[in-house]
């Protein structure tokens, strides 16, 4: 009489849970099982799937996906490292050089020799005159964007938000400009600004009003031609050359700001429609106004939008070219950082090693926005 097949409990393993009930064969048990077409316990479901069982590893991903998340971020990380950071370190190296763009950058003539830091030198001592007078262009231009254009967006988006009629036609209106190159925009205002009543429309509406010199709320007041500065703007008005004088910069940063508030408006409006307003509610129950809700409810909550704002408008600042150089090639009275590159490595000067330096200063600042903002994104994640 064959024996029957012994079955003992089986022992929990350590770091393993023990399956109540549970029962294993004896090795020739399991070899009778397994000519007579049975299965074991392990490669029943659906317990083969459980993850303490077998050495298996289960990912969310499948090797496929990971191959395409490679691709589809490796390739622009490449561009972006070879476009962008490759390109940095190439304009740092020509701007230890007083490299002309001909020839070999270094050991070449006198015109073609390392120089170190000496083009940094020149520029923060005051050997080259421009370079602070667009520091301070450049500073003007940012400041009239934050302090200015930027708040005037804002209160442009807070009367759209309160249920005006037509908003559709009103934000189309202001985003026009936003679609617009800003090389366009500068052509346009050039217009705008031109120094002859048949070409210029605002010295043409000027003409046609009979405006020939001040005139303010109907009181003659001829004695402000003789303001310094302010006064080149008032001694014909109908013949003023608005981006021609001293005060070129005020002129071209309103037109920069045209575009600036409508891209503003449209940005913080699409923030004020996704706010909770359950919350001014309960401020209007707790008795504030208009004001006060604004705030002290709304602008705190928007603290997400109003750093994007920040970040978005220093780097216009920074990076503003287009209209400058459009209205008098970025010349006095108009000198930007942007500019001065332009004007010492592309132009007629061809001093690349001294145009590499403004541009490195350039990206240095421009990287301090940027370098705030992730940190205080990440910072938040991080909460």
């Amino acid at each position: 009489m064959a024996d029957k097949p012994v079955t003992s409990a089986a022992p929990e393993q350590p770091g393993k849970s023990g399956l109540p009930g549970a029962a294993v064969t004896s090795a020739s048990g399991s070899r009778q099982a397994g000519r007579s077409g049975g299965s074991s316990f392990r490669d029943r479901a659906p317990f083969n799937r459980l993850p303490f069982i077998g050495r298996q590893r289960w990912h969310l991903l499948t090797r496929k996906d990971k191959l395409v998340l490679a691709v589809m971020v490796g390739i622009p990380l490449i561009f972006d490292l070879i476009l962008i950071w490759g390109s940095v370190l190439v304009d740092f190296f020509w701007s230890l050089t007083d490299w002309h763009g001909f020839g070999a950058m270094t050991g070449g003539g006198p015109s073609h020799q390392f120089v170190g830091l000496d083009n940094y030198t020149q520029l923060f001592s005051g050997t080259y005159p421009f370079f602070w007078t667009a520091v301070v262009h450049n500073i003007f231009w940012l400041a009239f964007l934050m302090f200015v254009a930027t708040p005037l967006g804002i209160l442009m988006a807070v009367i759209l938000d309160s249920k005006v009629k037509g908003l559709v036609i009103y934000r189309t209106v202001f985003y026009i400009p936003v679609v617009l190159s800003l090389a366009l925009i500068g052509i346009i205002w050039q217009l705008q600004y031109a120094p002859d009543s048949n070409r210029g429309w605002i010295d043409g509406v000027l003409s046609w009003l009979g405006y020939s010199h001040p005139v303010v709320f109907g009181i003659d007041i001829p004695f402000v031609k003789d303001i310094p500065l302010i006064g080149q703007w008032c001694r014909d008005v109908s013949h003023t050359d608005w981006v021609g004088g001293p005060l070129a910069i005020i002129p071209t940063v309103i037109a920069a700001s045209w575009r600036h508030v409508g891209y503003i408006t449209i940005l913080y409006l699409a923030g004020l429609q996704a706010f909770d307003p359950t919350l001014r509610e309960a401020a209007s129950i707790d008795g504030a106004n208009a004001r006060q809700t604004f705030f002290k409810v709304v602008f705190p909550v928007m603290k997400p939008i109003n750093v994007v704002i920040v970040v978005i408008t220093t780097i216009e600042a920074l990076r503003a070219f287009d209209l400058a150089y459009i209205t008098n090639g970025g010349r006095s009275p108009l000198e930007l950082l942007s500019t001065l590159i332009t004007n010492n490595a592309i132009s007629e000067s061809t001093r690349i090693g001294f145009g590499s330096a403004i541009a490195v200063v350039l990206a240095v600042v421009s990287l301090v926005p940027i370098v705030i903002f992730l940190a205080m994104t990440m910072r938040e994640e991080k909460q």
